[in-house]
């Protein structure tokens, strides 16, 4: 008997001690597989932080250099029999005279050597053809200067621009780079007589779009993803917000409110070149809106962000606890009253982040502001939203389909524009939800 209860007991503990290290042994393998699901996680964010890097790294290094542009010191004279024959030296006269001209004459005086018609073309290419408006704009804007002969500092050509930048190997034989040889020689003198310099380039965040690389700029585009994203915050944000107050606080439950609230969810995931399809059949052919118009691209933006205010919104209101619903109609006040003043602002940060992330996600679109014509090529800079304008996406989307070795930088730097604009809406938004969220 007591051989069998000593037995027993052997057992009873080698059963016990078994469990343990069965326990142990499952316990150890979840705290590894927590491990190994840790280190998936943080593997995952390293790989998507390493991409954004080298995105960021790759458009900044192409994109710098467009902050850069290179001029040339050309004395110029400006006769006053050809620009102002009647010597009043009016507006008009100012602006017709023949600067392009005047540009050439001194480079042939520049380099006299320079006799064959085609050489004297391409001596002309040094210089840009926008050199000559720049001309005229500042004899525009100092008049004192006709008659006499002033050294001005002018934008060169592109090909020259990029050759001092050292985007054109000039070790590769002519036939296989733009920039010739008798260029070369050209373009050595000015530099080693100080008449080719790299200035920073205002133009580019002053100017619009221009055929020529080197004149072109981003500020028109800015101007009318400006004017686009203010026609589309005062139409979508109050539109949303009200949609999102009514269904969630008054809106009687049924199929009806149902069904929109699917549709709704629905339209957030519908193909945005959709609502550009949308914008013009509707608003271009049917209302008459103005094409290329930021008017109508903040209709249609504003269309395509509603469901996202609409969901954010909702989202927001559903947070706010019940009992402060309860505690508002406890003291008599009306169901208007409580959501006024009691759950709306409460409500109002994530409706604010909800529509800040919603104007980010417009203000990249392309595809529906395509359809409505604003890919269209537009040098003036708008002045009101119903001036013909282009937005920052597809100001790049033009630059990236041009030839010109130019643009490839001028598109890396609007991209860089419009990721700058894109990180100062996301900052603002996480900055808002971080200042005035409340957490029950």
């Amino acid at each position: 008997m007591t051989d069998m209860t000593a037995t027993g007991a052997d057992n009873t503990g080698i059963s016990r001690q078994n469990t343990a290290e069965l326990v142990a042994r499952g316990l150890r393998k979840r705290y590894a597989a927590e491990r190994r699901f840790m280190w998936y996680g943080r593997a995952a964010i390293f790989v998507a932080l390493s991409f954004l890097v080298l995105l960021v790294i790759s458009v900044g290094y192409q994109g710098w250099s467009a902050v850069l542009q290179t001029t040339i010191l050309i004395p110029v004279e400006l006769p006053a029999e050809k620009i102002s024959p009647s010597g009043e030296r009016t507006e008009q006269e100012l602006r017709s005279a023949d600067y392009s001209g005047m540009i050439k004459e001194a480079l042939r005086e520049m380099f006299p050597e320079v006799t064959k018609r085609r050489e004297k073309r391409t001596l002309y290419d040094l210089a840009s053809p926008g050199a000559a408006f720049e001309l005229r704009d500042m004899v525009m804007e100092n008049p004192d200067m006709v008659g006499q002969t002033v050294e001005l500092w002018l934008t060169a050509s592109d090909d020259i621009d990029q050759l001092i930048k050292g985007a054109i190997d000039r070790t590769l034989p002519e036939e296989s780079r733009v920039v010739k040889d008798n260029q070369l020689v050209w373009v050595d003198r000015l530099l080693a007589e100080n008449r080719l310099e790299t200035h920073f380039n205002t133009r580019f965040f002053s100017a619009g779009d221009s055929r020529e690389p080197e004149m072109a700029g981003i500020w028109g585009a800015v101007l009318g993803s400006f004017f686009t994203l203010v026609v589309t915050l005062v139409l979508a944000f109050p539109l949303g917000i009200l949609t999102a107050i009514y269904l969630e606080e008054f809106a009687p439950k049924n199929r009806w409110t149902d069904l929109i609230e699917v549709n709704i969810n629905n339209l957030a995931a519908v193909p945005s070149i959709i609502f550009g399809l949308l914008g013009l059949a509707v608003f271009l052919q049917v209302f008459g809106l103005p094409r290329s118009a930021p008017i109508a691209g903040g209709v249609v933006l504003a269309l395509m962000t509603l469901p996202t205010i609409i969901i954010a919104g909702r989202a927001s209101l559903k947070s706010v606890p019940p009992s402060i619903r309860e505690a508002a109609l406890g003291v008599g006040a009306s169901r208007l009253q409580t959501v006024t003043h009691h759950v709306l602002p409460l409500a109002m940060p994530g409706m604010l982040t909800g529509s800040i992330i919603g104007m980010a996600q417009a203000l990249g679109e392309t595809a529906p502001l395509i359809m409505i014509g604003m890919v269209a090529f537009i040098v003036d800079l708008p002045t009101s939203p119903f001036d013909p304008s282009t937005v920052l996406p597809v100001q790049i989307y033009i630059w990236a389909d041009s030839p010109e070795r130019a643009f490839v930088e001028r598109t890396s730097a609007g991209i860089i524009v419009l990721l700058v604009f894109l990180i100062i809406m996301n900052l603002s938004a996480v900055m808002l939800r971080k200042r005035f969220e409340k957490r029950w």
